[in-house]
């Protein structure tokens, strides 16, 4: 067994971080604060690009501090007030002044944004024009990963050529995770210092935070309060798993509206972060467990939601909120169930076999309810294996192997799915038309 505390505690404190609006408008709007710096004066003209998987999440998602939705105002909103340095919570703390200033920004009409020619899911590209400079900068495969940055024809960043879109898997960039198992992501989680992974306990609180606003009224859709309401007339029971639907609904109703609140994210998605903590919160409310054990089972979650999104994509046609982060939370409530490595693998190939057909079309109120059956099927799962309850024959594109199984994931998210992704986006494109 290989020695990756090193490796994994570095990609938890990269990967989870605070994050405040939808990750996707949130990086268009890093970006554009970040052009309005470099540029340093008034922003006359502007040609903005995104990927195609971030012009379809960013197009129908509340915006923190404003009604409005989608990637203009973000944009608007970051080139009037955002902070670079802010990083993902970039649009936190905006003032009403500033919230105006975007608006009228974003009613003039001149904002261009347009959907990029490219196949990479990660992919922003901004170039401001003032009345005496130039500036453009580009980010690349993470929401937050800055890969160029000109001013007037001078290069300030450049690293391009380490980031360039792929085009097959056996170009893909090389990761720890590409050689990496279940076996040894849960082993060497439970031999790291605690102290190194006591970070993750502050997600814990923070996406428990944004659950409680969604549970107070009705916020979106209001799926949480709405489950949290059926609960109290009996309708539904009173259970870990209507528990862990309740709270991460609710968390993501509240975020998908906008509240103006930081949330933690998992691999560069706030509801990832959502989906891979909350049912692990939830089943610690039914079952206390020491701030110890939860660190290393939300550790456990961010890992196995990252090792699946190394193999699936960082944007998919595959809502990864259910294929990845629900997997997840599903592997970590079945370590605190104290279940062994074959069934953890066991619940990950339920997990996969339960969810592998959610699409993702888009960052919206609606997420709210497949973040519900996320959430149900993590704890479910993890019940399930706990009885050796799991395929452990071939089975669809459930494998013999818990590690073959997230990588067959991975192929029918890649190489099966570039068309649906396609349909989804002239779809979601034709409503906007006719509204």
């Amino acid at each position: 067994m290989r020695d990756l505390r090193k490796e994994f505690v570095e990609m938890l404190k990269a990967e989870v971080k605070p994050a405040v609006g939808c990750t996707e408008p949130v990086a268009l709007a890093l970006a554009c604060a970040k052009c309005k710096e470099v540029l340093g004066e008034k922003v006359i003209e502007n040609k903005i690009l995104v990927s195609p998987s971030i012009y379809k999440n960013g197009m129908c998602v509340g915006i923190p501090g404003t009604n409005r939705l989608g990637l203009k105002i973000a944009a608007a909103i970051g080139i009037v007030g955002g902070k670079s340095e802010n990083g993902l919570s970039v649009l936190e703390g905006m003032s009403a002044q500033e919230i105006k200033a975007s608006e009228d920004l974003m009613d003039e009409g001149k904002l261009s944004i347009e959907p990029a020619d490219t196949t990479q899911k990660v992919f922003i590209s901004v170039e401001f024009v003032g009345d005496n400079s130039k500036a453009k900068v580009i980010i690349r495969e993470k929401h937050d990963n800055f890969t160029y940055i000109e001013k007037d024809g001078n290069v300030i960043l450049d690293v391009e050529k380490d980031f360039m879109p792929v085009e097959s898997a056996t170009q893909k960039k090389t990761t720890i995770m590409d050689d990496s198992s279940v076996e040894e992501i849960v082993k060497n989680v439970e031999d790291i210092d605690f102290e190194e992974i006591k970070f993750l306990l502050d997600g814990a609180k923070m996406n428990l935070d944004m659950a409680q606003v969604g549970l107070e009224k009705k916020i979106g859709i209001g799926v949480g309060y709405g489950i949290s309401e059926s609960i109290k007339e009996g309708l539904l029971g009173d259970d870990v798993i209507n528990n862990s639907m309740k709270l991460t609904a609710a968390a993501s109703d509240a975020r998908m509206a906008g509240l103006d609140l930081p949330v933690m994210s998992s691999n560069g998605s706030g509801n990832h972060g959502l989906t891979a903590i909350l049912p692990i919160v939830a089943y610690c409310q039914k079952f206390p467990q020491s701030d110890e054990r939860l660190a290393r089972a939300l550790a456990i979650s961010h890992l196995i939601t990252g090792y699946i999104k190394n193999f699936t994509g960082r944007l998919s046609a595959m809502c990864g909120c259910g294929v990845s982060a629900s997997t997840g939370a599903t592997a970590g409530i079945a370590w605190l169930m104290d279940e062994s490595i074959e069934q953890i693998g066991g619940a990950i190939k339920n997990a996969i076999a339960d969810l592998s057909g959610m699409i993702c079309d888009g960052a919206k109120s609606g997420c709210a309810l497949k973040l519900s059956t996320a959430a149900s099927a993590a704890v479910q799962n993890a019940a399930l294996a706990k009885r050796d309850c799991y395929a452990d024959t071939v089975n669809g594109i459930v494998s013999l192997t818990v590690d073959e199984t997230i990588r067959n994931l991975g192929k029918v998210s890649n190489d099966g799915m570039t068309i649906t992704d396609k349909v989804i986006l002239d779809v979601m494109n034709d409503i906007n038309k006719v509204k």
